[in-house]
């Protein structure tokens, strides 16, 4: 048996470093422009019609939702509340307290896959997109032209996108440093500030605006059409409700849903063929909610007393997640607080990125006394401030697959997931290969700077071993094997998708395959993260989707 290395932590420190590694900030400015048609489900009446349902009022769903209402009548019903009001969810800074938040009524949902790697899902207006770290960059050209979707219409529905919620960020010292240690360490050419998928380094979007107020997915109601639109906040859906076509093809026509105080109330469509149910609940929500209403591998759903309306064994298939591995600096130097702004796309397989100031600062302290003891050295006397950068390393794709399976009834309940980190050896040595990159761009001159003369690329590697970044054994070898590293230390980057794939459980119009009336549009039904961060694509395809949808309804 490998032998495990032991080290002893005080809880607020191994709690705080563990925040870290959930950089996704839910910080947004005090507004609510959509209040005359955003409200609290207790108001939602016993039963409403609507043409378009959507459940899940996220990163894809606003989106599509304010697009559909153009010449539809729309409900959204998003089972958290509004990115308003809450001083954590307000700002930048505020990130800390909103990811310790394990309450449930905190728009960070926790969960911990079956691989021991804490994550984090959206629970409020705006899903993902009001708690990443705010990094905006297109899917690459090719990945458009995979996916059969139109370029014009993708292009378009961009820059719909980017008009109301994106922003060039300013890029400070330590994001400048890494900059240029990535085209020092071959990462070239430089692309400038870009939201393109193009090898090299770039400076991204940021959905951030110059103040450090977060715009998400939920500033994109603002296009939709108040008249048309309803929105219901704290509403959880339970059950899909399923009749015949004139076809005798299963077919959906409304939903049930619970309010905050337990209330039921039911949302029926309209009569005519083009109405219908659109589940945009994310990776975890949609296929979760496809089981809990039948359809699945059916004997899954008959262990869970679920009765089975269409035996799909794809569905909760193809789950994955992009592993991260990272390396903390403490660093001598002032730093600016920053998330993610600058990217390496190498042509390796991984994406390099970096971050600051996003430990606590009266921990920083405790951690740089771990430091210096696996460093076996000593800072200069009166050192203070002493301040982290970090910088991480992304695997493209990925090619490893896992599967997401019930763990109960309740709706309300994180599924039970497994993402197989590494599991495709491919996987492993893009890690390998991006952490190589990683140690080019820590020991290169601009961030060189950052470091102390002492904090070699081993003792760094040393320090990221002690950190309990998650639930997974710490093997001796990993100290010196960076595949053993990349198994022990990796973590989410939250770019984890799957479980309603196209051409699996979803046609290319993202139609529920074996269902009239019910589609998915969300990110689980990708078969690889677009981009460098996936929520520019995510929310491009509620516009795009709604767009067809709408043309569909309405032929031209």
């Amino acid at each position: 048996m490998a032998s495990v290395i032991t080290y002893r932590w005080s809880p607020l420190l191994a709690v705080s470093l563990w925040i870290f590694f959930f950089i996704i900030i839910a910080c947004y400015a005090e507004k609510a422009p959509y209040s005359s048609f955003a409200r609290d489900a207790t108001s939602a009446p016993p039963s409403e019609y609507f043409d378009y349902i959507i459940v899940g009022g996220g990163t894809a769903g606003c989106a599509l939702a304010a697009t559909l209402s153009a010449s539809a009548k729309v409900l959204l019903l998003e089972r958290g509340g509004l990115p308003y009001g809450d001083p954590n969810l307000g700002h930048v800074t505020g990130f800390r307290k909103t990811l310790a938040d394990t309450s449930t009524t905190s728009p960070s949902q926790l969960f911990v896959s079956t691989d021991g790697v804490f994550n984090h899902r959206g629970r409020v207006l705006g899903g993902s997109s009001a708690i990443n770290a705010g990094f905006y960059t297109r899917a690459s050209n090719q990945y458009v032209v995979e996916a059969g979707w139109d370029p014009r219409l993708v292009n378009e529905s961009y820059g719909w996108v980017e008009t109301k919620v994106v922003f060039r960020p300013r890029v400070l010292e330590w994001q400048s440093a890494v900059r240029d240690g990535l085209l020092e360490a071959g990462v070239s050419p430089l692309r400038g500030t870009t939201y393109e998928h193009l090898h090299g380094t770039k400076t991204g979007g940021s959905t951030f605006d110059e103040h450090g107020y977060r715009h998400t997915a939920a500033d994109l109601l603002e296009y939709a059409d108040p008249a048309k639109i309803t929105v219901y906040l704290y509403a959880t859906v339970y059950k899909i409700l399923f009749g015949s076509s004139p076809e005798r093809r299963t077919k959906s026509y409304g939903v049930l849903f619970r309010d905050s105080k337990g209330n039921r109330h039911v949302a029926y469509l309209n009569s005519g063929p083009t109405n219908e149910v659109i589940l945009s609940a994310g990776a975890l929500g949609s296929p979760q909610l496809l089981m809990l209403n039948g359809i699945g591998p059916a004997r899954q759903l008959r262990a869970h007393g679920i009765t089975v309306i269409l035996d799909q064994p794809m569905v909760g298939q193809g789950m994955s997640d992009n592993p991260m591995n990272a390396v903390i600096i403490p660093s001598h130097r002032p730093v600016e607080v920053s998330l993610i702004q600058v990217v390496g796309i190498t042509n390796a397989g991984s994406y390099i990125e970096a971050a600051s100031r996003v430990l606590e600062q009266a921990l920083t302290p405790a951690l740089v006394q771990h430091f210096t003891r696996l460093a076996n050295q000593t800072f200069p006397e009166g050192t203070r401030n002493i301040q982290d950068v970090i910088i991480l390393e992304k695997v493209m794709g990925p090619f490893s697959r896992g599967y997401l399976e019930l763990q109960s009834n309740d709706p309300n309940d994180n599924p039970r997931v497994t993402f197989n980190y590494f599991q495709d050896p491919r996987d492993l040595q893009r890690c390998v290969q991006g952490m190589g990159i990683v140690k080019r761009v820590i020991e290169s001159r601009p961030v060189s700077a950052f470091r102390y003369p002492f904090s070699t690329f081993q003792s760094l590697i040393n320090l990221m071993l002690a950190i309990p970044n998650n639930l997974r054994r710490r093997h001796v070898s990993a100290s010196h094997s960076m595949e053993q590293f990349c198994v022990d230390t990796v973590m989410t980057i939250w770019h984890y998708h799957g479980g309603c794939q196209v051409d699996r459980v979803v046609d290319r119009d993202y139609r529920v395959i074996g269902v009239d009336g019910l589609r998915v549009i969300d990110g689980s039904t990708f078969y690889t993260s677009p981009g460098t961060n996936p929520q520019a694509t995510v929310m491009m395809l509620g516009r795009y989707m709604g767009q067809k949808i709408l043309r569909e309804r309405i032929p031209q």
